[in-house]
C-alpha cells in the first residue's frame, strides 16, 4: 500500500519507508539533520537504527531528546542550543505530539532575532521570522493522533503563565512527511486508543466548525469513518499493518481539516493539559461527549448527515452511542475524575478555555462559565 502524495505536503506512506529518510535529507539538500524526539523513544533500538541508516549515507545527523510531554519553551529553548551549537541544517521531527510539536518550534525560532513567543499565533506575528532563516522539516509520526507532521503550528507551554501557546508560520509545515506503520507497532493499547480519539476529534471538531471550507469538510467526514473502521482494530490488535497505516492517514486527515478550525474538547484540553500535565488525546477523548452536547442546538442538523455517512441511524443519539460504545471497547474513561486530581480549578479552565483559539471556531459561541460546566460534567460524569 505505498502511495506519494503532495496535498498538503509530500507525504511518503508505507511500510517500511523510514529506510528512505536519508534520501529525503539529500533531496532536501540537509547534510546535517537534528532529530528530535522524546526521551522514550530516544532509547528504542529504532531510533538507533535510524541515527546509524543516516550516518551511513554520509549525514551528520544529531539528538535532541530533552523535552516534556507537553513540550515547553525552556525544552524549545534547549533544543535551539543543541541545534545552533551542531550547525545543522535541517530537522527531523520525530515520535509523537511532544516530539512532532517541539521539533518543528525549535526549527522555526532556531535562527531568529525574535523570542519563540514573539510567533505565537496571534494577529500576523509570524511576520516576525524571516522565512529563509528557517531550516527545512521532515515529519515522522510514531502516533497516530496529533497529525502535527501537516501542520504549521506547535503548541508549546509557556511556564511562566501556565498556559499552552500556539506557534505558527507557514514554514512550519514539513517539506516531507513519512507515514510508516511500523513505527507504531510498539504502542501500547491505551496510547493507540487516546490518540486514535485526538485524529478522531480532530475531525469531528472540523466538520463541527461553521467555517466555509468544503475540502476540509469532506477531508474530515472520511478521516471520521477510517477511525470507525479501524481504530478499535488497532487497539485489540497492534501487529494488524493494515489498520495501523489507516490511522496514520486519519491522523493526517484530522490535522489537514482543522484548517477549518477546532473547537470545545480543544479549548478545554488546552488549559487542562497546562495546569495537570494530562495527555492531550486522552483529554479530547473523555470531553468528546460533553462537548457533543453542549454543542447540540448548534449541530444537531449536520450530525446525522454524518451518522448517515458512518451507516448509523441518521440521528443525532445514534452518533453519540455510537461515541460512547467506542470509548468503552477501546477503554477510555468515561470521566476526567479518572486522570484529574480536583476540580477546584475547572471555573478557572473555564476562563482560559474562551480565550483559547479553538474557541472562536467551536459552533457555539460558549461563555467562561458554559466551559466550566461543561468541564464539570466530564469531571463528574454527567453527560
Amino acid at each position: 500500500m505505498n502511495s506519494n502524495w503532495n496535498y498538503p505536503t509530500a507525504v511518503r506512506v508505507g511500510a517500511g519507508r523510514i529506510t528512505e529518510l536519508a534520501d529525503v535529507c539529500h533531496d532536501l539538500n540537509i547534510d546535517s539533520p537534528l532529530l528530535v524526539t522524546d526521551p522514550g523513544l530516544a532509547s528504542l533500538p529504532m531510533v538507533a537504527d535510524i541515527v546509524a541508516q543516516c550516518e551511513k549515507a554520509g549525514l551528520k545527523i544529531g539528538l535532541f531528546s530533552d523535552i516534556k510531554p507537553n513540550p515547553t519553551g525552556s525544552n524549545v529553548n534547549d533544543g535551539i542550543e543543541v541545534f545552533c551549537a551542531g550547525n545543522h541544517d535541517g530537522l527531523i521531527a520525530f515520535g509523537g505530539g511532544s516530539g512532532l510539536d517541539a521539533g518543528k518550534a525549535i526549527a522555526v525560532a532556531a535562527n531568529q532575532s525574535c523570542s519563540l513567543w514573539d510567533l505565537e499565533d496571534i494577529g500576523d506575528n509570524w511576520l516576525n521570522a524571516d522565512p529563509d532563516k528557517i531550516p527545512p522539516i521532515i515529519g515522522v509520526p510514531t502516533t497516530s493522533g496529533t497529525g502535527s507532521e501537516v501542520g504549521r503550528a506547535s503548541v508549546i507551554v509557556d511556564e511562566e503563565s501556565h498556559r499552552k501557546a500556539i506557534i505558527f508560520h507557514p514554514k512550519m509545515l514539513p517539506a516531507c512527511v513519512i507515514l510508516d506503520p511500523e513505527l507504531t507497532l510498539g504502542l501500547p493499547a491505551g496510547l493507540t486508543a487516546a490518540t486514535g480519539m485526538d485524529a478522531l476529534s480532530h475531525s469531528l471538531e472540523a466538520y463541527s466548525s461553521l467555517v466555509y471550507h468544503p475540502m476540509a469538510e469532506g477531508i474530515a467526514v472520511e478521516g471520521i469513518r477510517l477511525v470507525k473502521e479501524y481504530l478499535p482494530t488497532a487497539v485489540a490488535d497492534g501487529t494488524n499493518i493494515e489498520a495501523r497505516t489507516q490511522m496514520l492517514v486519519a491522523s493526517a486527515m484530522g490535522a489537514t481539516a482543522f484548517q477549518r478550525g477546532l473547537g470545545a474538547m480543544h479549548a478545554l484540553a488546552h488549559p487542562l493539559g497546562a495546569i495537570y500535565d494530562a495527555h492531550h488525546g486522552m483529554l479530547n477523548a473523555i470531553l468528546m461527549p460533553y462537548v457533543l452536547k453542549a454543542n447540540y442546538p448548534a449541530i444537531k442538523d449536520r450530525i446525522p448527515r454524518l451518522a448517515r455517512y458512518l451507516d448509523l441511524d441518521a440521528d443525532f443519539d445514534a452518533f453519540l452511542n455510537w461515541i460512547l460504545s467506542m470509548r468503552e471497547e477501546i477503554g477510555i474513561p468515561h470521566q476526567l475524575s479518572a486522570i484529574i486530581p480536583e476540580d477546584s480549578r475547572l471555573t478557572e479552565i473555564g476562563g482560559m478555555a474562551v480565550v483559547d483559539p479553538s474557541a472562536g471556531t467551536n459552533p457555539i459561541l460558549h461563555d467562561a462559565a458554559a466551559y466550566a460546566e461543561i468541564a464539570r460534567n466530564a469531571y463528574h460524569g454527567t453527560l
